[in-house]
């Protein structure tokens, strides 16, 4: 059982919520016969944020950290002392440490593909951050290797398993006779003023369109899991306030093979307290489904709210309303602790469809030298 917790949908006009909670500990403490799973942690930039969950509950309830690795002396000393583990400078030193069963890898996109490669061919599964990789080709390839060696690579977007929210939505499209999808808007925003710092974040090739590259990523993951293969896309970006040579705000839309149309906005600009939101608005032709949308999506307990309306008797209607204590881009730390030890786990995306956003997003750098336009390649 997920460690996400879910509260069941009900129809909205009958107030009497009755509500299912699925908690870390739902089976009493996870796995009590195997242990916790054994990791090791690369890349400790962003990986910093992941050491500090992995020393706490509930991920410390499932993982057992074993050894750090980052090619930075002082990342790592600065990590050691949270850690007292087993340092390593590079991957093929941690790979010779036999006391691991899982990596989870978080150096940059570009490349990472390689580093999976020999995580995968040492016997051990991975756990790593959006995008895959920014390559496309060598993401779908690595997946099927991954496939072949009967071992699991688990990214946080797209998941291998689907979220509460996105599970909830295609239950809703059969439940209420959505029909064919016909439009969505996509956004989420923050405040960032960023400095040049030198980093693949400051290279348009490493980082095109930046805000879409790195949060939009999420809303893209989301829609093409949802409706399938993006034909084409266009892109807008500025730069208002950043301090680095890459965009601090942009938009793209996207023309899906099925015919419908979608626009992802994604800003550093935007200081309003509402940050982070990952909302959506998806249009049917018999409804529309709105995920964390509007001024007060959040409700106590930071929890999130996606509401189906529909036409009855010409009246626009609330017909089915959830809240959701996590969503898309969350990490499925029990989901992929428990896949690991061998125990079966829902439907998962192939690796066609787990490089559909990462195709979308490389189709941005083309986009950028053509004009503001770009065919999706598959």
């Amino acid at each position: 059982m997920s460690n996400q917790v879910i509260k069941q949908s009900v129809p909205f006009e009958e107030n009497k919520p009755e509500f299912l909670s699925v908690g870390c500990d739902s089976k009493g403490g996870i796995l009590p016969s195997a242990g916790r799973v054994k990791i090791g942690l690369v890349g400790l930039n962003f990986g910093r944020h992941i050491l500090k969950g992995l020393l706490e509950k509930p991920i410390g309830n499932f993982f057992e950290l074993t050894a750090l690795c980052d090619v930075d002396e002082k990342r790592l000393a600065d990590a050691a002392k949270k850690a007292p583990v087993a340092c390593y400078n590079n991957l093929d030193e941690l790979l010779a440490d036999p006391n691991m069963e899982v990596v989870g890898l978080f150096t940059k996109p570009a490349g990472r593909a390689s580093f999976i490669r020999k995580i995968i061919r040492s016997g051990r599964h991975v756990i790593t951050t959006k995008p895959l990789e920014s390559d496309p080709e060598a993401a779908k390839a690595v997946l099927e290797e991954a496939r072949a060696l009967g071992v699991r690579v688990e990214c946080n977007s797209p998941s291998l398993t689907p979220s509460p929210d996105i599970k909830l939505v295609k239950e809703w499209e059969q439940k209420y006779q959505l029909g064919r999808p016909v439009a969505a808007r996509a956004n989420v925003w923050a405040s960032y003023r960023e400095e040049a710092d030198g980093s693949w974040y400051d290279d348009e090739k490493s980082c095109p369109a930046a805000p879409l590259y790195r949060l939009g990523i999420y809303l893209i993951n989301d829609l093409t899991r949802l409706w399938g293969r993006v034909e084409h896309v266009q892109v807008m970006q500025t730069r208002l306030f950043t301090k680095r040579p890459t965009a601090d705000n942009a938009q793209m839309g996207l023309f899906f093979e099925n015919q419908a149309l979608a626009n992802v906005f994604a800003s550093f600009c935007v200081n309003d307290g509402d940050q982070y939101g990952n909302s959506l608005i998806l249009n049917y032709e018999n409804g529309t489904i709105y995920r964390n949308a509007g001024p007060a999506w959040t409700v106590p307990g930071g929890r999130r709210s996606v509401a189906l309306v529909q036409s009855h008797e010409n009246q626009c209607k609330v017909v089915d309303q959830a809240f959701i204590n996590s969503q898309s881009g969350d990490y499925h730390w029990e989901d992929f602790a428990r896949a690991v030890r061998g125990e079966p786990q829902p439907a998962e995306l192939t690796p066609d469809q787990m490089v559909e956003g990462i195709r979308v997003i490389k189709s941005l750098l083309k986009a950028q030298s053509d004009g503001g336009v770009a065919r999706v390649v598959h």
